[in-house]
């Protein structure tokens, strides 16, 4: 799945707001450039990516079977 077909699934399934899914999106377009930019760039947006996903924390505990 390619970063087109992820935002096309993110918004037939209403899912914009979920964050663990703008975070694939933000990880796989970056993939998509990786080889248009240099590579401290790309370290250094990966390492940003990164640190938004820890950032989540363990948002579904409780909700487990609502969001996977």
């Amino acid at each position: 799945m390619d970063s087109r077909q992820l935002a096309q699934y993110m918004e037939a399934t209403d899912s914009i707001a979920k964050p663990w899914l703008l975070v694939q999106l933000r990880l796989k377009k970056l993939q998509e450039r990786q080889a248009l930019i240099p590579q401290d760039v790309y370290v250094e947006e990966l390492e940003d990516i990164f640190q938004d996903m820890m950032n989540l924390g363990e948002w579904w505990r409780g909700i487990e079977d609502e969001v996977f």
